[in-house]
Parts: C-alpha cells; structure tokens; sequence
C-alpha cells in the first residue's frame, strides 16, 4: 500500500491549489503512469493528467516526481517511494491549467522561434510532384555521411517532454530565454550538413535570451529522459559561436576574457574580466559596474588590485600550446 499524494487544482472551482492523497495497492511492475491510471480509473474520475504512446517515446506523460520533472510511463513505483509515499505535481516554469495538466503554448512558440526546420540549398533542383505509380517526387536527394549525422544524433532523440525546461533554472528567472529545449533542437539543425543557415543561426542564437545566458546549472542534463542532455547540445552551438567568430557579445566575450586571463596568469583576474565582458568600448555598460564595484569594496570582497601569475605557468603555457594544436 502506497499513498499517492497528487497536486490538485481546477481553476473553475478551486481557490488555490492543495494535495489530495490517494491509498493504493501497487501492482508488480508498475510505473507511475499506471498508477495514476488506476486511480483514475477506481477512485477519482475527476484527476487529469496527460498520457498518449506509454513507450517513452511521445513525451506527453511528464511530471514531477518527488520533485523532479520525469516520464511517468517510464518510471517504477518502487524506485520513488520514500516512507510508504509518493508526491506528483506538474512540471515546472509552465502556468497549470488543470491538475497535472500544464500550458505549453510558450515551450512551442520557442521550440518555432529556432526555426526546427532545414534550410535547403536553392540551387537543388525544385520540388516534383510524385508520380501516379510509384515514382518519387521531393527535392534533389542530399546524401550524409555516417559522422555528419553523428553531429546531430544525439540531439534528434529529443521527445519534447519538457522535463529540461521544468527544471531550468534560467528560464525561471527569465521567461523570454530560449531554454535548453528549443537550443537543442537549434543545434540538431545548426551542425546538420544539409542545412544552409549555419551563419542566420548562430547569429539569432547568439542574440539576448539565447544560447549565452544558460548559466550551466545542469538541471537540464539531469532531468532530460533520452540522450539529448541539453547542456551539452548547448555547449556545442557555443563553441560553434567562437569558431565561426560571432562573439559581439557578453556570453562569448566573457569566455574568451577568461582564456586569456587564465593563459597569460594560470589564474582569473577578476578585476579585468567584468571589463572585457562588457566591452571596453560599450561605455553605459561599463558605467553600470560602477555601483557593483563600490558595493564589493565596501563589503571587502574586491579581489586585489595587483594581479600575480601563479608559480606552475609552464604547466598551464604547456596545456594551452597543446590545445591549440
């Protein structure tokens, strides 16, 4: 005997959102959704919640589990009990609109604003409609080899639970960032060798709200179901950014301050990297640290005025030529 202690909420009836526990004999081998389906189906009509494959494949089924986003049609009951109980709730950064029930208009429209679509070659030969037996029609094939497509496998699992975006830290602080979901998807089609806005891409991802302001929590990598770990899809455009030298902003500047700091002492300097971050030539945002500077003296948290290297820099000069390499 498990209790189930299930987030409730109805917005016609209800004033705020409260915990209804529900008591059931778990069968062998069953997964939450299971449950959940039993307790629908014996003891509350009214509990709503989404479900489609059962295969962990559609992605509909996820909520949180003791806390965290996961596929409930993929998840053993044994494995979450935790002194006889079980608490399930929405996924998280999504407004509820009934239940488990919660609102992904905004997980979509970001998912659109990457555009998870190839931009093809215009000079292909154009679309022919098929023939009336058994002829092909389409665009002009375009073949990729085994490590092109390896590039992008692993970012093509993605189901589209929202599990990353549930617990997504800088979505939660900011709901106009992309989050990990919509840039895996932007880097499944930015290293796509058939897909000709590699540049158009990079330059709207390297944009404010984008790529640059995940702040590496790994929220998204733990929670994520399938092999997409969005953390490190996103690492990838970023260094993707670098490569191809779109770095006229904070996030890519910000790294390569740091390089050079760390190649030229084995240490930050961290009275340098605020600057070089910013821009030495973007005076408003320079002025702004102002204030932030006289709070750390103030507070006694400025790092020391006079930068030193550390004593091991052959080590570190030997690590950087290796690299470059």
């Amino acid at each position: 005997m498990v209790i189930f202690s299930i987030f409730r909420m109805n917005p016609e009836k209800d004033k705020g959102p409260y915990y209804k526990d529900y008591e059931l004999n778990i069968p062998e081998g069953a997964t939450v959704l299971d449950c959940l389906n039993l307790i629908k189906w014996t003891q509350d009509g009214t509990l709503s919640y989404r479900m489609s494959c059962r295969s962990a494949i559609c992605g509909s089924c996820a909520v949180k589990i003791n806390g965290h986003p996961k596929l409930a049609c993929k998840t053993q009951v044994v494995d979450e009990i935790m002194n006889g109980e079980i608490r399930i709730e929405p996924i998280g950064n999504a407004k509820v609109l009934k239940d488990l029930v919660v609102d992904l208009d905004l997980f979509w429209q970001k998912i659109e604003d990457v555009k998870p679509w190839l931009i093809v070659d215009k000079s292909l030969k154009p679309p022919t409609p098929p023939l009336q037996k058994g002829g092909k029609g389409g665009f002009e094939e375009q073949r990729q080899s085994p490590e092109e497509f390896h590039r992008i496998d692993a970012a093509s699992t993605c189901i589209m639970c929202a599990s990353c975006c549930s617990d997504c830290n800088s979505w939660e602080a900011n709901e106009k960032f992309l989050g990990p979901a919509a840039l895996a998807k932007a880097q499944r089609f930015v290293d796509d060798s058939r897909d000709k806005g590699k540049l158009e891409r990079i330059i709207d991802l390297s944009k404010e709200n984008g790529m640059w302001d995940c702040t590496h929590c790994g929220e998204c990598w733990e929670r994520c179901p399938t092999e997409t770990k969005p953390l490190d899809r996103i690492i990838t455009l970023r260094t993707t950014a670098l490569e191809m030298g779109i770095t006229g902003n904070n996030g890519a500047r910000h790294v390569n301050g740091f390089v050079e700091s760390i190649n030229k002492s084995g240490i930050l300097n961290e009275n340098i990297l605020p600057i070089k971050s910013i821009g030495i030539f973007n005076i408003p945002g320079l002025l702004s640290l102002i204030p932030v500077g006289i709070r750390m003296f103030l507070k006694g948290k400025n790092p020391p005025i006079i930068h030193k290297h550390i004593d091991e820099m052959d080590d570190v000069k030997r690590i950087f030529k290796r690299f470059k390499k």
